[in-house]
């Protein structure tokens, strides 16, 4: 194999299976590995042009006669909250935004098993241990970081910042146009703070004051309730066969 082979990515093909998302439907996905050895533009390509990474694995639908997922990004320097998310970023005044290298803790892995045992105890996640979830928060070849979000006591200061409750969690990766959201998770038994919502607000402002145009959601499913949420981030773009094309609230009435 020539050196120009081995950074070329090799694609594959997984075996159909039920989608997690469409009853009656099945999905399979292509993809790739990613590995430091391959040029850091084309890893970058393809996660701006559809595929999204799960550890060292990039990954795009590949259903036979359904195209139900769409990537979808967030035009950060033209959102505006509605007052409904101005409601839900009031009620989370309290939480404090804190970055970090993408290093496992113990204390997000307990948070992580409460959100899964409670919110996808019959998905894929469903059985994944302290040394999976370290993989999938270290098993990177490219910027990725991580957001915690705390909650600061009434009586705390600053220097506490480690003792104050972590409510929130989101696994992020640097994009050369913007921040792609890989994943998230939050306390379950606050669910009336709408704690998803305020992450992917916060992760707004902050790929903004980056200077960076787009905050990557991943994939909106038609169909999905699961994914329904997606759609209330606007203005937005979505992927169609040949570029990014602007999605408007009026396109998803109806549906």
């Amino acid at each position: 194999m020539t050196e120009q082979q081995k950074k070329f990515p090799e694609f594959y093909v997984t075996a159909p299976q039920p989608c997690p998302y469409l009853a009656g439907r099945l999905e399979r996905k292509l993809f790739t590995h990613l590995t430091h050895d391959k040029p850091p533009d084309l890893v970058d390509r393809l996660l701006t042009t559809g595929f999204r990474r799960s550890q060292n694995i990039a990954y795009v639908p590949y259903c036979e006669g359904c195209q139900a997922c769409v990537s979808v990004r967030v035009l950060t320097n033209e959102f505006q909250p509605d007052s409904s998310m101005r409601r839900v970023m009031q009620r989370n005044c309290r939480l404090v935004a804190r970055r970090t290298a993408p290093v496992p803790t113990a204390e997000q892995f307990r948070l992580f098993r409460s959100y899964i045992d409670a919110r996808h105890s019959d998905g894929g996640m469903a059985d994944m241990t302290m040394l999976d979830y370290r993989m999938m928060i270290e098993d990177t070849v490219i910027d990725t970081f991580i957001t915690e979000y705390r909650e600061k006591p009434a009586d705390a200061t600053d220097l506490d910042l480690d003792t104050w409750p972590l409510k929130g969690v989101a696994l992020c990766d640097r994009l050369s146009d913007g921040i792609s959201m890989v994943y998230s998770f939050y306390d379950p038994a606050e669910a009336k703070h709408s704690l998803g919502t305020h992450m992917i607000l916060e992760h707004i402002q902050f790929t903004r004051h980056l200077g960076l145009p787009h905050l990557y959601l991943g994939y909106w499913i038609e169909g999905s309730r699961k994914m329904a949420y997606k759609t209330r981030f606007q203005p937005q773009e979505r992927l169609g066969p040949d570029r990014w094309e602007r999605a408007f609230p009026e396109d998803d009435e109806g549906r």
